[in-house]
């Protein structure tokens, strides 16, 4: 018997949606439910050929949890030892280095330094910094947000440099990326699954939280084309089996703004129902295709282009 778990926090809809469509299909030697932890030893397997993980980014026991399962070969969907080391200030790096556009962009070090550390911590650092020429590159108005992590917790727009500093210094010791304003014509939330499935949903992302999947945008079917080859593109390098991306439209060039998102908003109330039904029917089908190509001791994960290259000496390039 082949089992398939899911690991979530507070969301309700999309777990038991997914366990209920997995077991309807009725796939021979597959089932489905909600994982059960009772005990977390050193390479214990915990019983599981794929988890699906939805929560570990804000519980770190479970982050642990996964990676303990994961090298007793449980195919963890999203890999948790990439996710652990992955920012989205290195998703624009990457991104420009497989050829997809994305806003200007530079890091900031924390406003107050780190626990347990000084500004002797800090030798390398040049104080001040070239604002100048990083706020020339910029430009405003610009838009600061954390350098990791999601839910437009913490972003703030930016018209000046007098707001910058005003607004940096109420960031504690987040690490802050500070990142051109662009002004779309069109806006697109796409979801990836399994690094094949794509469903590009337009997007609205001033509207409110509950409105955001409200919007209807013209565009050219060869640029919605290009949106899905770039969102294929990207999560082929990363390696992430469940994320969305979403991409801000200027005279024509999709800009990708945001796609270090693993564990997305699939929330039958936020989302919109045909946006659910879709990533239910594909997580559902994703997770029966990794249960149904699990190999007992062996690594079950998925890895990224960048990382498969890199073991091997090799740079990362658009061809992939």
């Amino acid at each position: 018997m082949k089992k398939i778990g899911i690991l979530f926090g507070m969301e309700r809809t999309f777990p038991q949606a997914f366990i209920d469509r997995v077991n309807s299909k009725n796939v021979e030697g597959i089932t489905a439910e909600a994982v059960r932890i009772d005990k977390v030893a050193q390479a214990y397997a915990p019983g599981y050929d794929v988890i699906i993980d939805r929560i570990s980014q804000d519980v770190p026991f479970y982050r642990t949890f996964l990676k303990n399962a994961a090298i007793c070969g449980t195919a963890v969907l999203n890999n948790p030892f990439w996710w652990s080391a992955d920012d989205k200030f290195f998703n624009n790096c990457l991104a420009i280095k497989v050829g997809v556009p994305v806003p200007k962009t530079v890091i900031l070090p924390s406003n107050e330094h780190p626990t347990d550390t000084s500004s002797e911590s800090f030798s390398n650092l040049v104080t001040p910094l070239d604002w100048e020429s990083m706020l020339g590159y910029i430009g405003f108005p610009a838009y600061m947000k954390p350098y990791a992590g999601g839910g437009w917790k913490n972003v703030y727009k930016i018209n000046d440099s007098a707001e910058l500093f005003a607004k940096h210094a109420e960031t504690g010791q987040l690490v802050m990326l500070l990142q051109e304003e662009i002004q779309f014509d069109a806006y697109f939330r796409c979801y990836c699954l399994g690094c094949k499935y794509v469903k590009i949903m337009h997007y609205e992302p001033r509207n409110p939280h509950h409105l955001r999947y409200v919007a209807d945008h013209t565009i050219s079917d060869e640029l919605m084309q290009t949106i899905h080859n770039y969102v294929l593109r990207l999560n082929h390098a990363l390696g992430y089996d469940f994320n969305t991306v979403e991409f801000a439209v200027r005279d024509g060039i999709p800009y990708a703004i945001d796609f270090c998102n693993p564990s997305p908003d699939a929330d039958r109330h936020s989302v919109g129902e045909e946006n659910f039904e879709w990533v239910v029917e594909n997580a559902a089908n994703m997770a029966i295709e990794k249960a149904l190509a699990h190999r007992d001791g062996a690594d079950n994960l998925t890895w990224g282009a960048y990382m498969k290259k890199a073991t091997l000496g090799q740079g990362i390039t658009p061809d992939l």
